[in-house]
């Protein structure tokens, strides 16, 4: 008797859940969660609200949230499908093999961003509207405009990047605060010191691709030197977030202080670019995270 197998083999076309989260690109969704609530907790606390009374905003918030922003990531896949094509990185997403085909991603990208803005617009017009100029800034601004055209990619797409804690902090009080803004632009400082380091990694591919990224067109010497900016950037950040006591000022300030030392270590003689890139972007990684659950273990223990 044959075996099932030899006369019905496996299609290995079909789309499974891996692929969708692929092309959703699940694992930046999760990153960019914490910020959101991080957000929307901050405004609890320094409004004085009650958490469980303002649960419900805040589901509805972050449920939008992941829509909003699974379907930027997977409308971002539809566009860049032939660059993707390129890049070695790249050129096994779901979307560059055919295992979703463009008119299926569309309309997966276009579903998602609809529903995650009705979602938004439910909680309140502040939180709706921040939500769409994310979308824009991410879909029309980095993705169509500046990605394939201009070196300064990576800052302007760190504007809709920089969303994540808006939309989370006008979800409880649509009356954005200082402190508000503040986080806007921690996440925005943020976003270059982070992407550069992979870019530099990726710098050869993304020349396959013809994309203009900072270490592609100028170089590491350059790059670094961003890089060092933006990260000076953030080191006064905690001093102007006098409300979350001096423990977390003195924790941030550390975390920050981590990272600039890092930093100027890229300025050795003999550096090894590719390895001091990655060790850039994995303390990136970190820094997110923990600079944002600081926040909300810091306003916790205040509170008990």
């Amino acid at each position: 008797m044959l075996n099932e197998n030899i006369i019905n083999p496996v299609d290995d076309s079909r789309l499974t859940v891996k692929d969708i989260k692929a092309v959703v690109k699940l694992g930046l969704v999760q990153g960019n969660l914490i910020p959101t609530f991080a957000g929307g907790w901050l405004a609890i606390v320094l409004t004085g609200q009650s958490f469980f009374g303002s649960l419900p905003e805040l589901l509805a918030m972050l449920a939008g949230s992941i829509l909003i922003m699974s379907g930027s990531c997977a409308l971002n896949n539809f566009y860049d499908q032939d660059i993707d094509a390129l890049m070695p990185s790249k050129m096994n997403r779901p979307s560059v093999t055919g295992k979703i085909d463009s008119k299926q991603l569309l309309i997966l990208s276009l579903a998602l961003m609809v529903l995650g803005e009705a979602l938004l617009f439910s909680v309140n017009m502040t939180t709706g509207l921040i939500g769409f100029l994310g979308i824009f800034g991410y879909v029309v601004l980095y993705s169509v405009w500046s990605k394939r055209h201009l070196v300064s990619n990576t800052i302007i797409g760190s504007f809709p990047g920089a969303i994540p804690p808006l939309i989370g902090w006008a979800s409880i009080d649509p009356h954005l605060s200082k402190t508000a803004w503040l986080l806007f632009i921690i996440m925005f400082a943020w976003q270059p010191a982070h992407f550069y380091a992979l870019a530099i990694k990726r710098k050869d591919e993304y020349g396959l691709a013809d994309i203009p990224m900072l270490p592609t067109v100028r170089g590491f010497a350059r790059t670094r030197l961003g890089m060092l900016f933006w990260v000076l950037v953030l080191l006064p950040t905690p001093f102007f977030m006098t409300e979350l006591g001096n423990v977390f000022i003195t924790l941030a300030t550390m975390l920050n202080v981590g990272w600039l030392i890092l930093t100027l270590s890229g300025f050795r003689n003999g550096v090894k670019e590719a390895k001091w890139a990655m060790q850039m972007f994995i303390y990136s990684l970190n820094y997110l995270m923990i600079f944002f659950v600081m926040i909300v273990v810091v306003t916790l223990i205040q509170m008990i």
